[in-house]
């Protein structure tokens, strides 16, 4: 099925199995979202399941810590990337640190579904990469699925944590099919994985990238270039150790994202892979990534985001050394 409706299919499965469990956001009720994500569930599930609310992100936020308090589990809705920002202070001033703050007297049980990154044409403030101010703020978890596989199960496991989890939805991939397995998980929440096996460079990726990297890894293999994928998953916590066994085998890592490259998540784990793995490399670790500007017209963006070629160029550069 499509990632976007593994989500739904997954967030059925949550609603089902728990009555505590509760939906918000804008337009996710009766239309059933942007991108009709939630599409079907407040008809089958009732308005006090699935509530469509005010356009006013901030207090979409500020509601859902204060039900978490009250023992719901709140799955709240940030209708584009770019919207989050209004409920930037709830999230990291707030739903982030109250646990710390009461010294574990209460969870935050509650999931920010933020649908993120480019490649579908839209305009400003709807084409953004926030993972980074998240990954930064300690008290949150950071997830994002690449595939519908692990959409359907993701959703659930976030769901399930007692701890605050930004789900990071890759809007592009949200009409790409994949299979899904409901019988049971194939990894935990925080678990990264090896999508493809090789043995000259390592390449890394989260979200949307992570398709990109097996075209990239495609196409150097038919010139001669053996490239193993790894799918992040979990952007924070992040599971290195998948990624240092890969890289003490091939001696190279590109890491690729469509969020511009300073001070991003691509940085840390090129400086953390760099420390733990260094007798190993045969070559710095590389970053491809966005450029360091606001996100372009759509006209651009092909130009702006990474793309094979790009992160090609990067192997061929790690291989040179």
């Amino acid at each position: 099925m499509p990632l976007g409706r593994a989500l739904n299919a997954g967030m059925r499965q949550a609603l089902a199995a728990n009555d505590r469990v509760l939906l918000m956001g804008e337009d996710i009720g009766r239309l059933g979202g942007v991108f009709r994500v939630t599409e079907g569930l407040q008809a089958e599930f009732g308005e006090r399941r699935v509530l469509d609310t005010p356009l006013a992100e901030s207090g979409i936020v500020g509601t859902a810590i204060g039900l978490a308090l009250a023992g719901f589990r709140p799955v709240c809705e940030i209708q584009f990337d770019g919207f989050v920002f209004p409920a930037f202070d709830q999230i990291t001033s707030q739903l982030a640190k109250m646990t710390n703050r009461l010294e574990g007297a209460v969870s935050m049980p509650v999931v920010i579904r933020i649908p993120y990154g480019g490649h579908i044409g839209a305009i400003e403030h709807h084409q953004e990469s926030p993972e980074a101010y998240f990954t930064h703020t300690p008290g949150l978890r950071v997830v994002s699925p690449a595939t519908a596989g692990d959409a359907y199960w993701m959703i659930q496991e976030a769901i399930a944590s007692n701890d605050p989890v930004i789900f990071l939805e890759p809007k592009s991939a949200y009409w790409h099919k994949g299979e899904v397995d409901t019988t049971a998980p194939a990894l935990p929440l925080h678990a990264s994985r090896v999508v493809r096996r090789g043995t000259d460079v390592t390449l890394v990726g989260h979200g949307a990238m992570v398709g990109t990297l097996l075209q990239a890894a495609a196409l150097a293999e038919s010139e001669g270039t053996s490239c193993e994928v790894i799918d992040l998953r979990s952007l924070s916590p992040v599971d290195y150790g998948p990624i240092l066994d890969s890289v003490r085998r091939t001696g190279r890592m590109v890491y690729a994202q469509e969020a511009p490259g300073f001070t991003s998540l691509g940085s840390e784990i090129a400086a953390t892979v760099t420390e733990r793995a260094f007798f190993s490399l045969e070559a710095p670790v590389l970053r491809v990534s966005a450029f360091d500007t606001p996100f372009p017209p759509a006209g651009l963006e092909g130009t702006y985001l990474p793309d094979a070629d790009r992160i090609l160029e990067a192997v061929d550069r790690a291989l040179a050394y």
